[in-house]
């Protein structure tokens, strides 16, 4: 059998990570890639007790919700600036005594919100 100094192609890795993957206390640093860490991973949760795979998974919907409500507000901030930013430049474009249809065409913001900004 192989030492890890030996491995040298795809195939070697695999057999020797199914091989001594019960003895791995960390990922040793010859399977720095991420199939190898996904699997490792993903062994790691096997291992788990069923209470400690439901304090996992729960930790981990709570993550994803985070981070999904991160996102949104992230999200939403950029689009409020791009909106922000058009007004201003459709503001510009008005006191420019540019036509509503010409402004719309510049800023993409409708007829209807360039009416508004005018005060009509």
């Amino acid at each position: 059998m192989k030492i890890e100094s030996e491995l040298t192609s795809r195939l070697d890795k695999w057999l020797y990570f199914l091989k001594h993957l019960e003895d791995f206390q960390a990922m040793p640093s010859i399977f720095k890639d991420d199939v190898f860490e996904q699997a490792f991973e993903k062994a790691e949760l096997a291992r788990m007790g069923q209470s400690d795979l439901e304090k996992y998974e729960m930790n981990l919907k709570v993550y994803r919700d985070n981070k999904a409500v991160y996102d949104y507000a992230i999200e939403t901030a950029i689009n409020k600036a791009k909106n922000n930013e058009k007004i201003e430049i459709a503001r510009k474009l008005i006191r420019r005594n540019l036509t509503n249809e010409e402004i719309a065409e510049d800023t993409g913001l409708s007829i209807t919100e360039i009416e508004v900004l005018r005060g009509n």
